[in-house]
């Protein structure tokens, strides 16, 4: 167990000084309930891990997204704090390895049950809260919200307002660049220009041509001031 802890910390880029908290965020109730001397299942935990990605998640929205209602930022930490998302980032770290399940759950595919992953994910960041304090926590939180909303390409189309904004003068022409490219094939970066008329005025990196095409043409609103 105590090789997989370590190997787990390495895959959550956090060292736990005290590792009997990672040990309960894993810890489902069916093993607590099998194994009486186990100490306390995670379900204390989620409850508090949900509070603090709701706080990170909150602050970092309010603080990026100024020109956003409401309204949108709600839909917004909905699409990235949902039960599939959090799953999808218990699945990034292989969580399900690492759970401690009854027998019975074990047997049933509780490894692989996205409610018990999203669960464990959160008891996860609380438990780094309560060994390392909230800016650790919200370094581990916003490593995985901000790339989901990267990967959210619902959220906004920034190509297509541009386009909008750029079409109420006719004659006027937008193109996007490939300046550059970086990274082992596995992940790679790509950076782009929009050109209005032949004036750069937007940059975008990003992990696809499109994505980084978006990310450009965001910046390009932005400094519209839209």
């Amino acid at each position: 167990m105590m090789a997989d802890i370590r190997e787990l910390q390495e895959k959550l880029g956090y060292k736990f000084a005290d590792e009997s908290l990672l040990i309960r965020a894993l810890s489902h109730s069916s093993y607590v309930n099998e194994n009486h001397s186990a100490g306390d299942s995670n379900e204390r935990l989620e409850f508090l891990g949900d509070s603090v990605l709701g706080l990170v998640t909150a602050e970092n929205f309010y603080t990026n997204y100024k020109k956003l209602p409401e309204g949108e930022l709600t839909k917004l930490r909905a699409a990235t704090v949902c039960e599939k998302s959090l799953a999808g980032f218990a699945q990034q770290l292989e969580l399900g390895k690492y759970l401690l399940l009854g027998k019975g759950e074990n047997l049933t595919g509780g490894r692989n049950r996205p409610s018990i992953q999203a669960d464990a994910f959160e008891a996860i960041i609380a438990a780094i809260y309560l060994d390392g304090g909230m800016e650790e926590a919200r370094k581990f939180v916003l490593k995985y919200i901000d790339e989901a909303i990267r990967q959210h390409q619902s959220f906004k189309d920034y190509k297509t307002m541009l386009q909008e904004v750029v079409q109420r003068n006719p004659g006027e022409i937008v193109e996007y660049v490939l300046v550059g490219e970086s990274g082992p094939d596995h992940d790679k970066r790509f950076a782009v220009e929009v050109h209005l008329n032949s004036n750069v005025i937007g940059k975008g990196i990003g992990k696809s041509k499109k994505r980084a095409e978006q990310e450009a043409a965001r910046e390009a609103l932005e400094l519209m001031g839209l």
